[in-house]
């Protein structure tokens, strides 16, 4: 059986094992549970041509753990991305090559996904009927060659996998210890043939709901930036005052500070229903028809209440540096607030799938195969479905304490950053008086997301003897459409901005700025106490206000148009458009046409033959893929600027009208593959790999414009563009792999694994003005001078290359029901991170950390028990900080810190029907954080808790 070819496991078909004794009749021992998924998917691994490890469902409707990300972390070189707020794994990285470096197909064709990037998000996956997966760390290229990391094929059921009838049903309740409360999941297949196993039919459905209470602290950015030495502590001028103090040229110490920090809690509401249907007719033996159907459609949504609080450099003072030039701790007089935030609702995804396969056995050495699906994505379908409302009051500048700041005393793993002075006058009693709150930013967001798939495949497959030779081609093509609704160009976010008599500011200007809000508008608090975030030093305010953003801009609204009638606070000249309704527009500089057509050959030649009279298997093939590209947009040039009256860090900038825009590319590569396998000793195999793979670049950064937002903050001016004349990541990739299957279910893996990887794309900042459609440059009004702003353009870049080794053993102990499955990935690359490199072209690999697993098992009498331990060191996730605009060294890095969770899962069979389960995740409360260049340069780090869940399984 080829790791290609898995469709008898897809159903959980039972492992068997025999053996001979002396003189003795053959006994069978057919084998279930989590040792017959281990055998067959050590089977699987040992008669593959490539590096391919498989997971596969224990029985119908028993796949190892409730996410497949979850799942694949078990295998060597795997590791998962979380997404904080909800603690669900999202992704998964493989041999340090995360999302988009990975081609997730379904039953070997590719997932649309409306997001913009390649990758998959596993949390819309349902992971309770899934047969089988199969992840390939060297190329099949008559499946695909486009993955540098790896190449996953789900395989899901179908009827004629076990003929007859066949019945899965789940039922379950979850709880996550934050959320407090008990929610629902079940799913029900019936799988039935007919007509002599001539005609079958497979139909399953899913509900899964998760509700996850998260709590974040953040810091959204630290900029470096160049001091003045009457900002830093026990200088000769430590207010500044002097003329010129801090004139440019007298700014020359290098230093991190924090753009904005806060706090917020975060309340998921995860709702997911799953639908497929698949159709199989056999009028021939020679001929099989399949038709199949795939429906997800997930809601996401977020009642988040917390604080932020921004910083701006000039303003800083009695600032601490450390040696690293970190700050450790300052002080912003005068011009700091104080924001209570708000945002409701959430986003729907929506995906569907339909394929046709025809396979033919055209004689008894031809068999030709035709495949064709169509997939659509859609983030937020109809006129008035998903999207959020966003809220942001409170209060600033003279009312706050002129020591007001922010201290940091750690390490971004266990300790958080302390606001200080912090309150109405200091007082931290009155930190969030609900009577003394004025209206600032107001928010609106509805992405409408499209992601149109369409692929052909035909291949053909000639076996005689020991020879197999397959060839055919694919034609794929891929359309991405973004469009954001909100408030677009007219900027109506700043309407109210100022918090108005609860800012101070209007003293001085004689205009109001924003409007104070009723205390009626808040509805409760969240306490921010001692285990906000478990395990971590420092402490926080002791609450935010709970409201909704919805009734924020409804009270806002019921003020009235201030275009008809005179409204004080209202942002007269600021915003002119506003007539009293928030109504969402498109902002066509962030409009995205993206097209994308792909044609692919490929050949592949499999021989079994002997070398030294030991068994040799030679696999090698090649893939030619040639890709055409239309990218199409809208360019929108800034025409001037002009800073909020009500709210001095806040800037207006007004667009041109937009004029339209479109770059076309193509490229094409021959893409060959080489799989050796000396099988030394029926034990003992050896392996080596060698080919070249690609990835595509994210189709969200194929955008051919460059867009300025429309309401930066003062001294953060940034703007960011795509590049659709990026060249895809090349790779060439070898493997040198040893495998001792020492005894039945168990073995023992070395593999070590070169990738030199050339054409990374990587974000190149720059400081640079840009122009007004009259062709001069546009005016920073702070300054007087021509706009400075980072603009950060996607660029190809240098190669690298990635080493690394993965060992992986699996040890059954005889028929005791006791075993254990362990990997270790250890990796390096000779591009490392430098976190002293000051050049605005600082390069490293993202995603790179040694990682480990262990899973425990007991197996016997009907009885399940497992526990797992996932570690993952630190590494690069990616460049560019949230907010982190106006830096003097290019785009920041973020890191993510080591972790380590341990999760439980246990069942018991009550009868061969009936199985009892429970399943504890994150026993060990662990937390999910990371850190900018220095270990102190916290950014986020979120409390996503524990969750459990109990339930039942029946299978017929």
């Amino acid at each position: 059986m080829g790791a290609s070819s898995l469709a008898a496991l897809t159903l959980g078909a039972p492992a068997t094992a025999q053996s001979q004794p002396a003189g003795g009749p053959q006994d069978e021992i057919v084998v279930t549970g989590i040792r017959g998924s281990l055998q067959r998917n050590l089977d699987a691994k040992r008669e593959a041509s490539g590096v391919v490890d498989v997971i596969s469902a224990e029985d119908i409707g028993k796949f190892p753990d409730s996410n497949v990300a979850a799942s694949l972390q078990r295998l060597p070189g795997v590791s998962i991305q979380r997404n904080g707020a909800r603690g669900e794994p999202t992704g998964i990285t493989v041999r340090g090559f995360g999302g988009d470096f990975n081609t997730t197909l379904v039953d070997g064709r590719r997932i649309s996904t409306a997001t913009g990037n390649r990758s998959v998000d596993f949390s819309t996956v349902g992971s309770d009927f899934v047969g089988g997966l199969s992840v390939y760390k060297t190329p099949d290229v008559s499946l695909s060659s486009s993955s540098i990391g790896a190449t996953l094929n789900i395989q899901y059921a179908k009827p004629f996998d076990r003929p007859g009838l066949r019945i899965a049903a789940s039922g379950s309740g979850s709880i996550q210890d934050g959320a407090g409360h008990v929610v629902p999941a079940g799913g029900l297949l019936i799988s039935d043939t007919f007509a002599d196993d001539t005609f079958g039919i497979l139909v399953d459905a899913m509900y899964t709901r998760h509700d996850t209470q998260s709590n974040r602290v953040y810091v959204a950015g630290w900029i470096a930036q160049n001091f003045a030495p009457c900002q830093i502590s026990k200088s000769a001028d430590p207010n500044c005052a002097a003329p010129g103090a801090l004139a440019a040229a007298n700014r020359n110490i290098v230093g991190w500070f924090p753009q904005q920090y806060g706090a917020y809690q975060n309340n998921v509401r995860d709702t997911r229903y799953d639908g497929r249907l698949a159709l199989q007719w056999q009028p021939a033996d020679s001929l099989l028809i399949t038709l199949d159907d795939n429906f997800t459609r997930q809601r996401i949504n977020n009642d988040n209440y917390g604080f932020g609080v921004w910083f701006n450099q000039a303003n800083l003072r009695n600032v601490q540096l450390d040696e690293n030039g970190a700050m450790l701790d300052f002080t912003q007089p005068g011009v700091s607030q104080t924001d209570l935030d708000a945002t409701n609702g959430g986003d729907i995804t929506q995906m569907n799938q339909v394929g046709l396969n025809v396979k033919w056995e055209a004689t008894d050495n031809l068999t030709v195969e035709a495949d064709g699906s169509w997939a659509k994505s859609l983030t937020n379908p109809g006129n008035k479905k998903g999207g959020t409302a966003s809220g942001d009051v409170g209060y600033g500048f003279k009312l706050m304490d002129p020591n007001f700041g922010l201290r940091v005393g750690g390490d971004s793993s266990d300790s958080i950053p302390e606001l200080h002075n912090y309150g109405i006058g200091g007082d931290p009693t009155r930190w969030a008086p609900t009577d003394f709150m004025g209206s600032h930013v107001a928010g609106r967001a509805r992405n409408k997301n499209t992601d149109d798939v369409k692929q052909v495949r035909l291949s053909a497959e000639w076996k005689q003897d020991d020879v197999t030779i397959k060839f055919g081609g694919d034609y794929l093509k891929d359309r991405y459409t973004m469009t954001p609704w909100g408030f677009g160009t007219s900027n109506f976010s700043q309407a109210y901005a100022g918090y108005g008599p609860f800012g101070q500011l209007y003293q001085t200007t004689g205009q109001l700025a924003g409007v104070a809000m009723s205390p009626s508008l808040f509805t409760g608090t969240v306490n921010l106490g001692k285990n906000f975030i478990p395990g971590y030093s420092g402490s926080l305010p002791p609450d935010v206000l709970v409201y909704s953003g919805y009734a924020y801009l409804a009270a806002l609204e019921a003020l009235g148009n201030p275009q008809a009638t005179n409204i004080p606070g209202f942002s007269y000249g600021g915003v002119p458009t506003y007539r009293g309704q928030f109504s969402l527009s498109v902002n066509p500089a962030a409009l995205r046409d993206i097209r994308e057509k792909t044609w692919s050959l490929f050949l592949r030649a499999k021989f079994d033959t002997e070398i030294a009279g030991r068994p040799f298997h030679f696999n090698a093939g090649v893939r030619n893929e040639h890709t055409n590209l239309s990218s199409s947009g809208f360019s929108l040039l800034p025409v001037s600027m002009r800073v909020n009256p009500g709210d001095p860090t806040l800037m207006t900038v007004t667009l041109s009208a937009a004029s339209p825009i479109t770059t076309k590319n193509d490229y094409g590569y021959l893409l060959p593959a080489v799989d050796m396998k000396l099988e030394l000793t029926d034990r003992l195999h050896l392996r080596f790999d060698a080919s070249r793979t690609l990835t595509r670049p994210a189709l969200n950064v194929l955008n051919p414009v460059l867009s300025v937002p429309t309401g930066p903050r003062t001294g953060a001016l940034s703007a960011s563009g795509g590049n659709p004349l990026l060249k895809p990541y090349l790779a060439d990739n070898f493997d040198l792999a040893a495998e001792w299957y020492y005894r039945a279910n168990s073995y023992l893996s070395v593999n070590f694994f070169v990738k030199n990887v050339s054409n990374f794309v990587v974000g190149g900042t720059s400081r640079q003005t840009i122009n007004t459609p009259s062709g001069t440059p546009v005016i920073d009004p702070t300054t007087g001078q021509p706009a400075v702003f980072t603009v950060t353009q996607q660029v190809n870049g240098p190669d690298a290359t990635v080493r690394g080794v993965e060992i992986a053993l699996q040890h059954v102990f005889g028929n005791s029901g006791f075993g254990l499955t362990a990997n270790a990935t250890l990796v390096n690359t000779n591009k490392p991170y430098d976190k002293f490199d000051r050049t605005t072209t600082g390069f490293a690999v993202t995603g790179l950390a040694n990682s480990a697993n262990f899973v425990g098992f007991f197996d016997k009498y009907g009885f399940e028990a497992r526990v797992a331990l996932n570690y993952r060191g630190e590494y690069l996730l990616q460049f560019g900080q949230p907010q982190a605009s106006g830096t003097l060294f290019g785009s920041e890095p973020i890191f993510v810190n080591p972790s380590m969770q341990i999760d439980f899962s246990t069942s018991y069979d009550v009868t061969k029907q009936l199985t009892v389960f429970f399943e504890a995740l994150n026993l060990n409360n662990e937390t999910y954080s990371t850190h900018g260049r220095f270990d102190n340069q916290l950014l986020e780090v979120f409390r996503y808790g524990r969750r459990f869940t109990a339930g039942a399984r029946f299978h017929f």
